[in-house]
């Protein structure tokens, strides 16, 4: 009998890959009749720089958030996966998507996006998929094409 996934956690980030990973779990997410668990995770580090933080960056970061969720959600029940739902959490991306959220959701597929980063970035702070395929306890797909298996379109900076 081939893998049958039960419940697939996606975690996006607003950035193009994390969407290209979204749309891919809602088509694997129908394919193996699984639950769809999203995930953001806001991270605190960067608010530890801010000496002016008020608690209102971390109101609009949560306030964002929720709306982007929301449009995954529809997106997701607009294409026929039953069982859908999403967390937004504060902390270590890269913990909080590698281990806490599987264990506290019993997931058993992880997809992410390639990078959600930039180069500079990815040098100082490390790639959240990097830890994740590291780190996980359960498969773990990193999506790199769209839903035709195609690379997107290069941004020219």
């Amino acid at each position: 009998m081939l893998q049958q996934y039960k419940r697939i956690l996606v975690a996006v980030d607003g950035s193009e890959e994390a969407e290209l990973a979204f749309k891919k779990a809602v088509y694997v997410a129908n394919r193996n009749e699984a639950a769809l668990v999203l995930t953001h995770v806001i991270d605190t580090r960067a608010f530890q720089s801010v000496s002016s933080f008020d608690g209102t960056m971390a109101e609009q970061a949560t306030e964002q958030a929720k709306n982007t969720m929301e449009e995954y959600l529809r997106y997701a029940k607009n294409h026929n996966v039953e069982e859908v739902s999403y967390t937004i959490e504060y902390g270590s991306p890269k913990a909080l998507i590698a281990k806490q959220i599987p264990e506290d959701q019993n997931i058993d597929l992880i997809m992410v996006g390639a990078t959600g980063l930039n180069a500079v970035e990815r040098i100082f702070i490390g790639s959240v998929s990097e830890y994740v395929i590291r780190h996980a306890t359960c498969d773990v797909l990193v999506v790199r094409t769209d839903l035709e298996n195609k690379l997107p379109p290069k941004k020219i900076k």
